[in-house]
């Protein structure tokens, strides 16, 4: 195909490319996740050091939005380039990864950039959007979301087609995918809609933002759904292999399951977008939200069921618990203050994803001695998410946008 050719392709379907530039580049996030009970068996690593590797990317991704954000780099550098950049030195440093990992400081500071790297594409994809297709950002919205998804479920994909292979050979695809995402953002460029950079509110405002009602609602909703969501899919291998041992079923399956759990969220994204235009986006969330949280409660009292329902409840989960992010979006975009809707999301996304740290922790420390018990540590995130939601008042409460 020729450049020309291919370029002009791209700008006739930019939303396509730039989701799909999003689950390539995604792909880094959960990288060492997918190979985890290789790293297990070879390196002797317990699930809790599984765990510091998914926290330090945690980390490394909040330290990297509140820079951008805070700076106004975001604003300063063209969207596409500063895309391009971080997913090609994302790609690199989880590479390097595949050399360090026998040094454990080594290993978590790479994975601390890894997340770094991410703060420049997962939110510069949002500004792409926008600046292509503006009329529709709610309905992209859901798309972009899904592919974040897939791109979390996509390790575990990697690792089954590469299973009888050594581990670092899905990372080097990982790495591979987040070049050509550099590659397709290059070719496509900014869009014509993008709004002229102008003077960055700073992280005061954002901050100032949760004084206001409305706002602190829907924050308070995504901060319990971020509480319950990363130590989820930081878990799905593990309740994968428990439910595959019970089986007796080959510990090949492992991988392919726990990317069709995770990889379900995003038919959840797409799925509650289409909804929300019927029924708003506060009724999706509180939804999407409510089964989440009542599939945490059941999982460890269903135990003694058979593994296949166990599975199909998993499968439930993965198909809700990510559906209400894209809804919280639009409802934080709907409720903050108009001159500070950048840096209100910028806040409201750093503290959702700083909580993830003490759940991912806990629930990794604590899976070797209370095995499914430790999935109730997660329940106080959908039980406070939607306590948060019920104190939404006025228009914005109807969740309509």
């Amino acid at each position: 195909m020729q450049a020309g050719h291919y370029v002009g392709l791209l700008h006739r379907h930019p939303l396509a490319a730039i989701v799909i530039a999003q689950l390539f580049a995604t792909s880094l996030w959960f990288s060492v996740n997918g190979v985890g009970l290789s790293l297990q068996q070879e390196l002797g690593w317990t699930a809790t050091e599984i765990g510091w590797l998914t926290m330090a990317t945690q980390l490394g991704f909040i330290t990297g939005t509140l820079v951008t954000a805070a700076t106004g780099l975001a604003d300063r550098v063209r969207a596409s380039r500063l895309f391009m950049v971080s997913a090609l030195l994302g790609a690199l440093v989880n590479a390097g990864f595949i050399l360090l990992a026998g040094v454990w400081e080594l290993a978590l500071a790479v994975r601390f950039v890894v997340g770094l790297c991410l703060a420049g594409v997962y939110p510069l994809g949002m500004k792409l959007v926008i600046s292509w297709t503006p009329q529709q950002k709610g309905w992209a919205l859901s798309w972009l979301l899904g592919m974040l998804t897939l791109g979390t479920a996509l390790p575990h994909l990697l690792r089954g087609v590469t299973l009888d292979l050594v581990w670092p050979v899905p990372m080097m695809l990982a790495s591979v995918l987040a070049v050509a995402a550099a590659g397709m953002i290059a070719r496509l460029g900014d869009g014509p809609h993008l709004p002229p950079a102008g003077r960055t509110p700073g992280l005061g405002k954002g901050f100032r933002a949760l004084g206001g009602r409305d706002f602190r609602a829907v924050a308070g909703g995504y901060f319990g759904h971020c509480w319950e969501l990363y130590a989820f899919w930081t878990l799905v291998p593990l309740l994968v292999a428990h439910e595959l041992a019970r089986l007796d079923a080959p510990a090949g399956l492992v991988p392919w399951l726990a990317f069709a759990v995770i990889g379900l969220g995003a038919v959840g994204c797409v799925w509650g977008g289409r909804l929300s235009r019927r029924l708003g986006s506060l009724r999706v969330a509180r939804v999407a939200l409510a089964t989440s949280g009542l599939v945490c409660l059941l999982y460890p009292l269903l135990a003694g069921l058979a593994p296949w329902l166990l599975l199909g409840l998993l499968a439930l989960w993965g198909l809700t618990v990510i559906a209400d992010s894209p809804q919280f979006s639009a409802l934080a975009a709907e409720s903050a203050p108009p001159d500070a809707v950048g840096s209100a999301l910028s806040v409201m996304n750093a503290i959702g994803f700083a909580l993830t740290l003490p759940s991912i922790l806990v629930t990794a420390w604590l899976w070797d001695d209370i095995g499914l018990w430790v999935l109730w540590l997660l329940l106080p995130g959908p039980a406070l998410g939607l306590w948060a939601l019920s104190r939404l008042s006025g228009p914005r409460g109807a969740g309509r946008h």
